[in-house]
């Protein structure tokens, strides 16, 4: 197993963190982790010199605009960090010869399916996240000869800010609260994907270039996300299901975005946990570190 000098982009997000809770378990890897003030990926020039200056043998790009809503009237900002940036580390991975893995999203789907999308399923993005996110992709795939681009969704740890983390707060300040029950998917504990990422990495095999799916198992709405949250905290509060035209949002979200592993696990041979197990770590460990 050849040594690797990782970049990782977005350190401080959900993904980069759990990333850094993997330096020590790889001990023959070293990590570059960077975030948007020593980084700014959105400046071309600022990463071929960062490339030029570090010499990764491979980099994972986990940094992205995710305010879904806020996007709607920052078009410009997220298209330049989802869109363009993408681009940039990708053309200065192949410049230097690195690997580059892009992270990307379910959004880039328009919630009409009814089984679970595979990677060659067709793309259409109902918002402007969505489509910026759909633009990394298109400039990733042009710009390097062998990316990989993993597609996860309903992202969440112990790290930031996320849907747990939030649920659980509002359990144990009210009495009852109102989720969605009509947006059907599937959550991704990030420490889980962190950790598929470097074996990956790591693999004297590598898995082929293209588009992969990465969630946990199991398929869900938020209403059942939450639900679960409920139990696994024995929280009292009362969850109510309501349909996502009584909770409108500037963006629109598609209705039903599970995505099929197949091609992942089939590549990889990796097994991908269930995504209650995961939760129910993800809280203990929330718990611990209060």
């Amino acid at each position: 197993m050849k040594h690797q000098k990782i970049l990782v982009t977005g350190a401080n997000g959900q993904l980069g963190m759990e990333l850094r809770q993997l330096e020590g378990e790889f001990p023959q890897h070293s990590f570059e982790f960077t975030s948007r003030e020593e980084l700014a990926i959105e400046n071309r020039n600022a990463v071929e010199d960062f490339f030029e200056k570090i010499k990764p043998t491979f980099c994972i790009n986990c940094a992205a605009y995710t305010a879904v809503d806020k996007a709607e009237t920052e078009k410009e900002t997220a298209f330049a960090i989802n869109g363009a940036a993408p681009g940039y580390l990708a053309a200065a991975s192949k410049k230097s010869g690195s690997g580059f893995i892009h992270i990307s999203t379910d959004y880039v789907f328009d919630g009409t399916a009814v089984e679970p999308l595979r990677e060659s399923d067709l793309v259409n993005p109902l918002n402007v996240y969505g489509a910026s996110k759909l633009e990394g992709e298109y400039q990733t795939l042009q710009q390097h000869p062998s990316p990989l681009i993993i597609r996860t969704s309903w992202v969440y740890s112990s790290f930031g800010k996320n849907f747990v983390k939030t649920m659980m707060r509002l359990m144990s300040e009210k009495e009852s609260i109102s989720v969605v029950s009509d947006q059907v998917g599937s959550p991704t504990y990030a420490a889980d994907l962190a950790l598929a990422l470097v074996k990956i990495i790591s693999s004297d095999s590598p898995i082929p270039p293209g588009i992969y799916n990465y969630s946990n198992e199991g398929i869900i709405s938020w209403y059942d996300f939450a639900v679960a949250i409920k139990e696994i905290t024995n929280s009292s509060c009362l969850v109510v299901p309501i349909p996502s035209a009584a909770y409108p949002t500037p963006a629109k979200r598609p209705a039903y975005s599970a995505m099929s592993k197949e091609k992942f696990r089939h590549s990889s041979g990796f097994e991908i946990p269930a995504w209650r197990e995961s939760l129910e770590i993800c809280i203990a460990k929330i718990k611990a570190d209060r």
